[in-house]
């Protein structure tokens, strides 16, 4: 194999782009590739561009950016307490989500992923609130915590209790926040699990039985190695979502109270875009990317090319 690439690759290129055009491969590059160029052009890199471009003036987002100021925005931003305090809530959902999520995912996908008919119906009523749209998720869960009139008011009515209002809590609040992630999310996670253990052959199981394992030893020496892959991409979309967190948290706590449970991109939405202070979210933005491309790169690098050597 290694000699017929050696040879291939010393063709000449019009005897290379002959054999594409034979087969189909070169035209359909030609016909695909433009439209994806020019949608990713005007949609991804134009939109970045002007952000990155815009984060070096103080503007407002009418007119033409006159007012530059350098790096001024951006070290507004790293001296900003508000802003260290939304980096520290990201780096919590980022460990939820891998310390607590992921692992009641893979807990309930282990207990569910066979094909019967009483596991399809636990599989979609774990997997409805992912479904659900994370605006109306925020919406219902601001009612669940509602001191007034919400379910935890009734359980404290029940119990003789005064009434509790979780939200307005500075340092429980984003406990009740993170709890709704869990929630959310764990679902997506689980439907990734399954899909993987139902890829696993039985035949390893049913060995691992006979030599005498019991249902923890499979589990942790055969189903989940052989769902690695699956574990490494699921982790990546945890962190990766979690750099994202916003519809959630503004119909619940909108950032409050006293700006407790913002994240980076609530942060760009309530400091920089309701704000009009364009520039200033712009370079929120900026270091969002940057963020979000680093721990993209790095994983890529560092985790996914060794699971799929594993």
């Amino acid at each position: 194999m290694a000699s017929l690439d050696a040879a291939r690759s010393s063709e000449p290129l019009s005897l290379r782009l002959r054999r594409g055009l034979g087969n189909g491969r070169v035209t359909a590059v030609l016909i695909l590739l433009p439209p994806a160029l020019i949608l990713f052009t005007l949609f991804v890199i134009l939109p970045l561009s002007e952000s990155g471009y815009y984060a070096f003036f103080n503007w407002n987002g009418y007119g033409s950016p006159t007012d530059y100021v350098g790096v001024e925005n951006f070290e507004r931003i790293v001296g900003h307490s508000i802003f260290q305090t939304a980096v520290g809530n990201t780096l919590k959902i980022v460990l939820i989500s891998l310390f607590i999520q992921m692992p009641l995912a893979l807990v309930l996908a282990l207990l569910i992923y066979r094909k019967t008919p009483t596991n399809a119906v636990f599989r979609l009523i774990f997997f409805v609130p992912y479904i659900l749209a994370e605006v109306a998720a925020g919406l219902i869960w601001s009612f669940v915590f509602d001191g007034n009139y919400g379910v935890s008011a009734s359980i404290a009515a029940a119990i003789g209790s005064e009434p509790y209002f979780l939200l307005a809590d500075r340092d429980w609040a984003f406990v009740a926040v993170m709890t709704v992630i869990v929630w959310k999310y764990f679902g997506f996670h689980m439907m990734i699990y399954i899909a993987a253990l139902q890829g696993v052959p039985e035949d390893l199981i049913e060995a691992a039985r006979i030599e005498g394992a019991s249902r923890t030893q499979i589990v942790r020496y055969v189903q989940v190695p052989q769902i690695k892959p699956a574990l490494i991409v699921s982790a990546f979309f945890a962190i990766i979502g979690a750099l994202q967190v916003f519809d959630i948290i503004i119909p619940l706590t909108n950032g409050g109270p006293s700006n407790q449970t913002h994240t980076i991109v609530t942060y760009l939405y309530t400091f920089g875009l309701t704000r009009l202070n364009i520039g200033f979210g712009s370079a929120v933005g900026v270091i969002l990317f940057i963020a979000a491309v680093t721990v993209a790169v790095f994983y890529q690098r560092f985790f996914m090319k060794r699971g799929a050597v594993a």
